[in-house]
């Protein structure tokens, strides 16, 4: 069961992530790319493939510029419920922190191929390491690149915008985030508590 990770690692008592079921989108395919401020501060990079939204953490957040190559780490598969999923895993928890949607929409492959599916093209690409898509989100457009890094663990990927019409230079994900971030404020919540207990001791 492609989900089976998924659950094992979460306390579904305790946390109000989404239980792990395979679902699909009725018409094209989702992305969606949430913030989330766990032991550190990292983007998680989502595409629906299978039923399930096949992920990447990336430490830097995307970029819009081409000469950035993000490194994305593979993790576990994630239910596709989970593309709504906002709010507090509490401590204890794997994940333990605050998550918010950054960015969602629908993406494609970026090659066309007559005789596959578009998912089927891109699950093929996956499993040879070099996925080429074309996202269509509020903040990410156009074309991108997933390569899997030769000669290192099986997780580590890089992600990669191509030059477009959507290019842009220089980027920085945390600049194109809303000033009413939630968490923008736990990070800061915790950054206060973090001096105040340096005071006390």
């Amino acid at each position: 069961m492609a989900l089976k990770d998924y659950n094992n690692k979460r306390k579904f008592d305790e946390t109000s992530e989404p239980k792990g079921k395979t679902k699909k989108s009725k018409d094209k395919l989702i992305f969606v790319i949430q913030r989330h401020a766990a032991s550190r501060l990292h983007y998680d990079f989502r595409l629906e493939m299978e039923g399930v939204l096949k992920s990447w953490a990336v430490p830097k957040g995307p970029s819009l510029d081409p000469k950035d190559k993000r490194l994305a780490m593979m993790v576990e598969d994630h239910p596709y419920d989970y593309k709504d999923f906002e709010g507090n895993i509490p401590e204890g928890n794997y994940g333990a922190g605050q998550v918010e949607v950054w960015d969602s929409g629908t993406y494609e492959p970026l090659e066309e191929n007559t005789k596959l599916s578009d998912e089927k093209e891109l699950l093929k690409e996956l499993h040879a390491g070099s996925l080429k898509f074309i996202l269509h989100g509020k903040k990410l457009k156009g074309e991108f690149a997933l390569v899997k890094m030769k000669n290192t663990d099986d997780n580590s990927w890089l992600l990669i915008k191509h030059k477009d019409d959507f290019a842009e230079s220089p980027y920085d994900a945390e600049e194109n985030t809303s000033s009413k971030s939630l968490v923008t404020k736990f990070l800061e919540e915790k950054k206060s508590l973090k001096i105040k207990e340096k005071k006390k001791s």
